[in-house]
């Protein structure tokens, strides 16, 4: 693992797209500290092939395969076997980016940052240093988040996962008017933020946007 500054460290690259695998390679080609032991198709093929005890000092892996395997789980597993993970990805739903984190990746790099940022990443994460969201393109142009209040947030969670408003109001203890209002104070708030959600869908695929609540179909277990 991480020993003297001048050690090589040992990077597995995991995307199911070849391309993606060979341009990580390149990137990191020009890294004299970095040394790539192989590109992988998934987890499970990167364990298979370099068996489940440190396959590598960074394992370069992506966020969401289309396997239908949990990434919560993937990544965790990587972690477990004592490898640095860098959660390499094109998401940018924060609830998975947050995912990410919590599952032990160091760093979440997007895939839009230039080479050298990558190299940079890598490194740091084989030092052991968490790094968090590496800024990138992570939001489209001009995005802009509300800001909400923690009752306003409860709301929305509830409200737009599909519970009517009687509901709402018996769950966080407050009237049915109050419930209505919070409503109207979030669609003014995200109108003013250029992202109007003006229907129940609408609030729905913000709160999916600013990570209230999880993409459609997601398995976090």
């Amino acid at each position: 693992m991480a020993g003297t500054a001048s050690a090589q460290m040992s990077v597995a690259v995991v995307d199911h797209h070849p391309v993606v695998v060979l341009g990580v390679e390149r990137c990191l080609a020009s890294a004299p500290d970095l040394s790539v032991v192989g590109g992988y198709t998934s987890v499970r093929e990167l364990l298979a092939s370099r068996g489940v005890e440190h396959p590598a000092d960074v394992v370069v892996a992506e966020l969401t395969p289309p396997d239908g395997t949990s990434p919560q789980r993937n990544l965790s597993t990587l972690a477990e076997t004592g490898a640095r993970v860098v959660a390499f990805t094109a998401e940018r739903s924060p609830y998975l980016l947050d995912l990410a984190l919590a599952a032990g990746a160091l760093a979440v790099v997007h895939k839009t940052v230039p080479p050298e940022v990558l190299v940079r990443s890598v490194r740091a994460a084989a030092r052991g240093q968490h790094q968090g969201v590496v800024p990138g393109n992570l939001a489209p142009a001009g995005w802009s988040a509300p800001l909400l209040s923690p009752r306003e947030r409860q709301t929305l969670e509830l409200y737009a996962a599909g519970e009517k408003s009687e509901r709402v109001a018996q769950r966080l203890g407050i009237s049915r008017e109050t419930v209505n209002d919070y409503v109207g104070r979030i669609r003014g708030k995200y109108r003013m933020a250029g992202r109007p959600a003006d229907t129940k869908v609408d609030l729905y695929k913000r709160a999916v946007e600013d990570g209230i609540l999880p993409p459609p179909g997601e398995n976090v277990g």
